[in-house]
């Protein structure tokens, strides 16, 4: 059943698949469609920034400049002295799974250094590497959630660029799931590596937002900033991904989907890692009443899936409108059934639910035998105070 709060989202979200068409002039004649503009294709605004300057790079392989060209490539041909590339979580070139060692190396294309956030406890470059460079250029693609590490890697850099005196340019881009706020607000006693801030769940912020409001709130040490802004972008556009901004979500239907399906992380189901459709299917092997089946197998984004080689009994969520899922927004009602289908009480959950949901209550409510809908009118009151906190830090209207 769709929230009162969503239906409208939902509405908005509908008009805005076709937002970037122009109304039409009273002669008749149709105006060219206004295609969305990212920050690293705006060359006349960072360009001038980085000439003469040693340049470190934050990006990995959604950073494209256009279909063919990498935004380091560009760089490199316009005769920016690229020091280093850092490359996050799933590696410079996207294909690493979620948590796995990443090694420094080098870039093939262009012999620049390839430097791992992933390499040792710290999470953050030596000094002698942070001496290194003058301006860190950050171009990652996001998808808008607080699990979702990205963001994460680029506030560990801003923290160290702080620290050494180097500015920061993020080259922004839009957010997929930009169109909405959902979900608690992070209880900051389950801080770990995938929930690093006070946000919801779903906070609706681009990387460029996040960096502006994570200073501005002292959450972020005071680097100096510069976003380059996606032109004809706003929080209604809908925006579909050119590349898959990691190897688990494969498909723009995946992304909708995941700030619910992510949630089986922080249970003993299996999410779909290691299947052609991770966070779209979700099941175990003991479930019953289930005529959907699939068996985890090693694969590209996953060497280990849960339950790998088991049949797992489940649902199949690829069919489901997008328009249901805008409308939804974060869906518990799946959680809550699987739960009660497998009837083993509090072992279905793991340490890593409230990592992920960022609060305690929502685990005990559902124990105690709460709806979907009353545990998320719980944290509505989180989403009105995070949208009017986050207000002044929008550079996008809403």
């Amino acid at each position: 059943m769709l929230r009162p709060l969503h239906i409208l989202l939902a509405t908005l979200m509908l008009c805005a698949c076709n937002s970037h068409a122009a109304p039409t002039p009273k002669d008749g004649t149709a105006e060219p469609s206004r295609e969305v503009i990212v920050g690293a294709q705006d060359t006349a605004s960072y360009m001038p920034i980085l000439r003469d300057r040693r340049v470190a790079v934050l990006a990995n392989h959604t950073a494209m400049y256009d279909t063919e060209r990498h935004i380091v490539d560009v760089m490199h041909a316009e005769g920016i002295n690229i020091v280093g590339i850092f490359a996050p979580e799933h590696g410079f070139r996207g294909a690493v799974e979620a948590g796995a060692k990443i090694e420094d190396g080098t870039d093939s294309k262009t012999g620049i250094a390839i430097l791992s956030l992933y390499n040792g406890n710290t999470q953050r470059p030596s000094d002698d590497v942070m001496r290194s460079f003058d301006v860190l250029v950050v171009d990652m693609q996001d998808v808008g959630l607080r699990f979702y590490t990205y963001y994460i890697s680029m506030l560990r850099m801003v923290d160290a660029c702080a620290d050494f005196g180097c500015e920061v340019v993020v080259l922004d881009r839009p957010n997929p799931n930009g169109h909405y706020v959902d979900g608690p607000i992070l209880d900051m006693k389950y801080k770990s590596g995938v929930g690093w801030l006070p946000i919801p769940v779903v906070h609706g912020l681009t990387m460029g937002e996040i960096a502006t409001m994570a200073i501005g709130e002292g959450w972020a040490k005071p680097a100096k900033l510069t976003v380059v802004k996606c032109q004809n972008y706003d929080h209604t556009t809908h925006y579909e991904l050119p590349i898959a901004p990691s190897p688990n979500l494969p498909t723009q239907h995946s992304i909708y989907l995941y700030p619910t399906t992510c949630l089986f992380e922080g249970t003993v189901l299996s999410m779909g890692r290691g299947t052609e459709a991770p966070f779209e299917v979700y099941g175990h092997p003991d479930l019953t009443g289930y005529d959907y089946t699939f068996t985890p197998a090693p694969n590209a984004g996953s060497a280990k899936p849960p339950h790998m080689g088991k049949l797992c009994y489940g649902r199949d969520l690829r069919t489901l409108p997008n328009e249901e899922i805008w409308g939804n927004g974060i869906d518990l009602s799946y959680i809550i059934e699987a739960y009660h289908n497998l009837g083993i009480g509090k072992a279905f959950f793991t340490p890593m639910f409230e990592k992920l949901i960022g609060v305690d209550y929502v685990r005990e409510m559902i124990m105690a035998g709460c709806s979907a809908e009353e545990i998320e009118a719980r944290w509505m009151e989180d989403v009105e105070k995070f949208k009017e906190q986050r207000r002044k830090y929008l550079i996008y209207n809403e």
